[in-house]
Protein backbone atom coordinates (compact mmCIF):
# COMPACT_ATOMS: atom_id res chain seq x y z
CA UNK A 1 0.00 0.00 0.00
CA UNK A 2 1.66 3.20 -0.93
CA UNK A 3 2.70 5.20 2.23
CA UNK A 4 0.49 8.85 2.37
CA UNK A 5 1.90 11.86 3.25
CA UNK A 6 0.44 13.61 6.51
CA UNK A 7 0.17 17.24 6.70
CA UNK A 8 -1.47 18.55 10.08
CA UNK A 9 -4.89 20.14 9.68
CA UNK A 10 -4.43 22.36 12.44
CA UNK A 11 -0.87 24.19 11.15
CA UNK A 12 -0.35 27.93 10.83
CA UNK A 13 -2.38 29.12 7.90
CA UNK A 14 -1.44 31.42 5.43
CA UNK A 15 -3.02 35.19 5.29
CA UNK A 16 -7.30 34.48 5.28
CA UNK A 17 -6.79 37.98 3.44
CA UNK A 18 -4.89 36.80 0.34
CA UNK A 19 -6.41 33.76 -1.25
CA UNK A 20 -3.48 30.92 -2.08
CA UNK A 21 -2.85 30.23 -6.04
CA UNK A 22 -5.02 27.42 -6.19
CA UNK A 23 -8.12 29.19 -5.17
CA UNK A 24 -7.07 31.63 -8.53
CA UNK A 25 -8.89 30.71 -11.71
CA UNK A 26 -10.26 32.66 -15.19
CA UNK A 27 -13.68 32.94 -15.67
CA UNK A 28 -15.48 31.40 -18.58
CA UNK A 29 -16.03 33.23 -21.62
CA UNK A 30 -19.11 32.36 -23.92
CA UNK A 31 -22.69 33.66 -23.29
CA UNK A 32 -24.46 30.56 -22.03
CA UNK A 33 -23.61 32.11 -18.38
CA UNK A 34 -26.00 34.84 -18.81
CA UNK A 35 -28.67 32.89 -20.43
CA UNK A 36 -28.64 30.81 -17.11
CA UNK A 37 -28.53 34.16 -15.52
CA UNK A 38 -31.29 35.58 -17.30
CA UNK A 39 -33.67 32.52 -17.53
CA UNK A 40 -34.06 32.26 -13.82
CA UNK A 41 -34.38 35.84 -13.82
CA UNK A 42 -37.61 35.25 -15.81
CA UNK A 43 -39.02 32.50 -14.11
CA UNK A 44 -38.50 34.06 -10.53
CA UNK A 45 -35.88 31.14 -9.43
CA UNK A 46 -33.32 31.39 -6.84
CA UNK A 47 -30.18 29.31 -6.77
CA UNK A 48 -28.14 28.92 -3.53
CA UNK A 49 -25.32 29.22 -6.34
CA UNK A 50 -26.16 33.17 -5.98
CA UNK A 51 -27.80 33.33 -2.58
CA UNK A 52 -24.65 31.77 -0.73
CA UNK A 53 -22.00 33.04 -3.68
CA UNK A 54 -20.44 30.34 -4.26
CA UNK A 55 -17.46 30.47 -6.50
CA UNK A 56 -18.42 28.20 -9.16
CA UNK A 57 -21.24 30.22 -9.94
CA UNK A 58 -19.60 31.27 -13.06
CA UNK A 59 -18.84 27.82 -14.35
CA UNK A 60 -22.10 26.08 -13.63
CA UNK A 61 -24.24 28.85 -15.41
CA UNK A 62 -21.93 28.57 -18.00
CA UNK A 63 -22.46 24.90 -18.36
CA UNK A 64 -26.13 25.66 -18.26
CA UNK A 65 -26.61 24.08 -14.87
CA UNK A 66 -27.92 25.79 -11.57
CA UNK A 67 -28.73 24.33 -7.90
CA UNK A 68 -32.32 25.15 -7.35
CA UNK A 69 -33.16 27.03 -3.87
CA UNK A 70 -36.63 26.46 -3.29
CA UNK A 71 -38.86 27.76 -0.79
CA UNK A 72 -37.44 31.73 -0.87
CA UNK A 73 -34.35 33.08 -0.10
CA UNK A 74 -34.91 34.09 3.41
CA UNK A 75 -33.82 31.12 6.11
CA UNK A 76 -35.01 30.94 9.83
CA UNK A 77 -31.26 29.76 10.80
CA UNK A 78 -28.71 31.91 11.82
CA UNK A 79 -25.44 29.70 10.87
CA UNK A 80 -22.36 31.49 10.79
CA UNK A 81 -20.91 30.13 7.78
CA UNK A 82 -24.12 31.25 5.19
CA UNK A 83 -24.83 34.27 3.32
CA UNK A 84 -27.93 33.62 2.41
CA UNK A 85 -30.24 36.11 4.68
CA UNK A 86 -32.10 35.25 7.49
CA UNK A 87 -35.25 36.51 9.34
CA UNK A 88 -38.65 35.60 8.60
CA UNK A 89 -39.72 33.92 5.33
CA UNK A 90 -42.70 35.22 2.98
CA UNK A 91 -45.01 32.39 2.46
CA UNK A 92 -44.67 29.42 -0.29
CA UNK A 93 -45.24 29.95 -3.79
CA UNK A 94 -47.27 27.26 -4.96
CA UNK A 95 -46.00 27.51 -8.26
CA UNK A 96 -42.58 26.94 -7.88
CA UNK A 97 -42.05 23.22 -8.49
CA UNK A 98 -43.63 24.10 -12.02
CA UNK A 99 -41.30 26.82 -12.37
CA UNK A 100 -38.59 24.52 -11.32
CA UNK A 101 -39.56 22.15 -13.60
CA UNK A 102 -39.86 24.39 -16.23
CA UNK A 103 -36.03 25.78 -16.18
CA UNK A 104 -34.81 22.11 -15.59
CA UNK A 105 -36.09 21.76 -19.22
CA UNK A 106 -35.20 24.87 -20.79
CA UNK A 107 -31.93 24.07 -19.74
CA UNK A 108 -31.67 20.68 -20.71
CA UNK A 109 -30.56 19.10 -17.35
CA UNK A 110 -30.35 15.41 -17.05
CA UNK A 111 -29.61 15.63 -13.04
CA UNK A 112 -31.40 18.52 -11.21
CA UNK A 113 -29.99 19.44 -7.66
CA UNK A 114 -32.96 21.22 -5.62
CA UNK A 115 -32.10 22.66 -1.92
CA UNK A 116 -33.97 24.72 0.06
CA UNK A 117 -33.51 27.55 2.74
CA UNK A 118 -34.14 26.15 6.47
CA UNK A 119 -37.78 26.42 7.50
CA UNK A 120 -38.16 26.24 10.64
CA UNK A 121 -41.31 28.30 10.76
CA UNK A 122 -43.31 25.73 8.61
CA UNK A 123 -45.16 22.76 10.21
CA UNK A 124 -43.36 19.92 7.96
CA UNK A 125 -40.23 22.22 7.49
CA UNK A 126 -41.19 22.23 4.06
CA UNK A 127 -41.15 18.77 3.04
CA UNK A 128 -44.39 18.91 0.75
CA UNK A 129 -43.17 21.62 -1.27
CA UNK A 130 -40.01 19.00 -1.82
CA UNK A 131 -41.77 16.35 -2.78
CA UNK A 132 -44.02 18.56 -5.08
CA UNK A 133 -40.80 19.74 -6.79
CA UNK A 134 -39.15 16.61 -7.33
CA UNK A 135 -42.27 15.19 -8.31
CA UNK A 136 -43.12 18.57 -10.96
CA UNK A 137 -39.53 17.92 -11.83
CA UNK A 138 -39.31 14.30 -12.82
CA UNK A 139 -43.15 14.61 -14.73
CA UNK A 140 -41.89 17.34 -17.07
CA UNK A 141 -37.80 16.03 -17.86
CA UNK A 142 -37.65 12.56 -16.60
CA UNK A 143 -34.21 13.84 -15.17
CA UNK A 144 -32.36 12.19 -12.56
CA UNK A 145 -33.28 14.58 -8.94
CA UNK A 146 -30.94 14.82 -6.07
CA UNK A 147 -32.11 16.51 -3.03
CA UNK A 148 -30.64 18.66 -0.59
CA UNK A 149 -32.53 18.90 2.67
CA UNK A 150 -32.51 20.92 6.07
CA UNK A 151 -33.01 18.65 9.34
CA UNK A 152 -36.51 19.15 9.36
CA UNK A 153 -35.83 19.47 13.18
CA UNK A 154 -35.65 15.17 12.88
CA UNK A 155 -39.17 15.06 12.16
CA UNK A 156 -39.11 11.76 10.33
CA UNK A 157 -42.94 12.50 9.24
CA UNK A 158 -40.99 15.51 6.80
CA UNK A 159 -38.12 13.11 6.23
CA UNK A 160 -40.40 10.04 4.85
CA UNK A 161 -42.44 12.31 2.37
CA UNK A 162 -39.27 13.82 0.87
CA UNK A 163 -38.56 9.81 0.44
CA UNK A 164 -41.86 9.82 -0.80
CA UNK A 165 -41.10 11.46 -4.24
CA UNK A 166 -38.14 9.09 -4.85
CA UNK A 167 -35.53 11.18 -5.28
CA UNK A 168 -32.12 9.27 -6.87
CA UNK A 169 -29.95 11.20 -4.28
CA UNK A 170 -30.98 12.04 -0.85
CA UNK A 171 -28.28 14.87 0.38
CA UNK A 172 -27.71 16.04 3.76
CA UNK A 173 -24.66 18.10 4.69
CA UNK A 174 -22.69 17.67 8.13
CA UNK A 175 -20.45 20.94 7.24
CA UNK A 176 -18.35 20.31 10.31
CA UNK A 177 -17.09 18.47 12.59
CA UNK A 178 -19.16 18.61 16.20
CA UNK A 179 -16.82 20.96 17.41
CA UNK A 180 -17.22 23.65 15.21
CA UNK A 181 -21.43 22.98 15.20
CA UNK A 182 -22.44 25.86 17.88
CA UNK A 183 -20.60 28.15 16.17
CA UNK A 184 -20.96 27.27 12.42
CA UNK A 185 -24.28 25.79 12.85
CA UNK A 186 -26.07 26.89 15.08
CA UNK A 187 -29.14 25.19 15.90
CA UNK A 188 -28.10 21.95 13.91
CA UNK A 189 -27.35 18.70 15.71
CA UNK A 190 -24.76 16.49 14.58
CA UNK A 191 -26.61 13.69 15.85
CA UNK A 192 -29.72 14.88 14.26
CA UNK A 193 -27.65 14.95 11.16
CA UNK A 194 -26.53 11.23 11.71
CA UNK A 195 -29.64 9.80 12.40
CA UNK A 196 -31.09 11.52 8.80
CA UNK A 197 -28.69 9.69 6.85
CA UNK A 198 -29.74 6.54 8.03
CA UNK A 199 -33.53 6.85 8.36
CA UNK A 200 -33.26 7.93 4.70
CA UNK A 201 -30.74 4.64 4.31
CA UNK A 202 -33.09 2.47 6.29
CA UNK A 203 -36.33 3.50 4.77
CA UNK A 204 -34.68 3.40 1.33
CA UNK A 205 -31.78 1.67 0.70
CA UNK A 206 -31.78 1.81 -3.04
CA UNK A 207 -31.57 5.86 -2.69
CA UNK A 208 -27.83 7.05 -2.75
CA UNK A 209 -27.38 8.93 0.82
CA UNK A 210 -24.96 11.73 0.43
CA UNK A 211 -23.10 13.94 2.70
CA UNK A 212 -20.50 17.38 2.77
CA UNK A 213 -17.99 19.04 5.11
CA UNK A 214 -16.45 22.39 4.78
CA UNK A 215 -12.61 22.37 5.44
CA UNK A 216 -10.37 24.71 7.19
CA UNK A 217 -12.47 26.07 10.36
CA UNK A 218 -9.95 24.73 12.09
CA UNK A 219 -10.75 21.30 12.32
CA UNK A 220 -7.82 18.66 13.14
CA UNK A 221 -7.34 15.44 10.70
CA UNK A 222 -8.54 13.03 13.71
CA UNK A 223 -12.29 14.47 14.03
CA UNK A 224 -12.28 14.47 10.40
CA UNK A 225 -11.35 11.01 10.47
CA UNK A 226 -14.05 10.86 13.02
CA UNK A 227 -16.71 12.20 10.99
CA UNK A 228 -16.28 9.85 8.29
CA UNK A 229 -16.01 6.84 10.19
CA UNK A 230 -19.61 8.15 12.04
CA UNK A 231 -21.00 9.13 7.79
CA UNK A 232 -20.02 5.30 6.95
CA UNK A 233 -21.24 4.19 10.16
CA UNK A 234 -24.83 6.14 9.04
CA UNK A 235 -24.65 4.48 5.83
CA UNK A 236 -23.69 7.23 3.84
CA UNK A 237 -22.63 6.27 0.34
CA UNK A 238 -21.45 9.58 -1.28
CA UNK A 239 -18.88 12.19 0.61
CA UNK A 240 -17.70 15.65 -0.81
CA UNK A 241 -15.08 17.95 0.84
CA UNK A 242 -14.38 21.41 -0.26
CA UNK A 243 -12.34 24.52 1.08
CA UNK A 244 -14.79 26.57 3.22
CA UNK A 245 -14.43 30.50 1.99
CA UNK A 246 -16.22 32.96 4.12
CA UNK A 247 -18.43 34.84 2.72
CA UNK A 248 -17.42 38.43 4.09
CA UNK A 249 -15.70 39.54 7.49
CA UNK A 250 -18.57 38.83 9.56
CA UNK A 251 -19.20 35.23 9.18
CA UNK A 252 -17.05 32.71 10.80
CA UNK A 253 -13.26 32.85 9.40
CA UNK A 254 -11.14 30.53 7.60
CA UNK A 255 -8.07 29.20 9.78
CA UNK A 256 -6.76 27.93 6.54
CA UNK A 257 -6.80 26.37 3.21
CA UNK A 258 -5.53 23.06 2.44
CA UNK A 259 -3.65 22.50 -0.58
CA UNK A 260 -5.17 20.20 -3.19
CA UNK A 261 -2.66 17.25 -2.42
CA UNK A 262 -3.83 17.52 0.97
CA UNK A 263 -7.97 17.05 -0.54
CA UNK A 264 -6.56 14.44 -2.24
CA UNK A 265 -4.91 12.48 0.84
CA UNK A 266 -8.00 12.88 2.35
CA UNK A 267 -9.83 11.67 -0.69
CA UNK A 268 -8.02 8.29 -0.06
CA UNK A 269 -8.78 7.69 3.17
CA UNK A 270 -12.33 8.62 2.73
CA UNK A 271 -12.01 5.76 0.34
CA UNK A 272 -10.29 3.26 2.15
CA UNK A 273 -13.31 3.86 5.02
CA UNK A 274 -16.26 2.62 2.04
CA UNK A 275 -17.72 5.50 0.56
CA UNK A 276 -18.72 4.47 -2.77
CA UNK A 277 -17.78 8.16 -4.23
CA UNK A 278 -15.65 10.47 -2.83
CA UNK A 279 -14.84 14.29 -4.31
CA UNK A 280 -12.53 16.26 -2.88
CA UNK A 281 -10.95 19.42 -3.61
CA UNK A 282 -10.98 23.29 -2.63
CA UNK A 283 -13.52 23.86 -5.20
CA UNK A 284 -15.72 21.42 -4.47
CA UNK A 285 -19.26 21.93 -2.95
CA UNK A 286 -22.23 19.52 -2.42
CA UNK A 287 -23.38 19.95 -6.20
CA UNK A 288 -20.78 20.57 -7.87
CA UNK A 289 -20.81 18.81 -10.94
CA UNK A 290 -23.26 16.46 -9.00
CA UNK A 291 -24.59 14.73 -12.51
CA UNK A 292 -21.13 13.25 -13.12
CA UNK A 293 -19.96 12.16 -9.99
CA UNK A 294 -23.15 10.12 -9.37
CA UNK A 295 -23.42 8.93 -12.90
CA UNK A 296 -19.70 8.22 -13.05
Amino acid sequence: MQALTVVALDAPPPSPRRLPAWLKRPLPVGNENFYTNNLLKELGLETVCENARCPNRPECYSRRTATFMIMGNVCTRPCGFCSVPRGTPEELENDEPERVAEASLRLGLKHVVITSVTRDDLPDGGAEHFYRCVLAVRERTGAAVEVLTPDFLGDSRAIDRVIEAQPDVFNHNTETVPRFYKKVRGRADYQRTLDLLAHVKRQAPHITTKSGLMLGLGETREELLDVFADLRAAHCDVLTLGQYLTPTLKHVPVARYLPPEEFDELAVLARALGFRQVASGPFVRSSYHADEMIHA
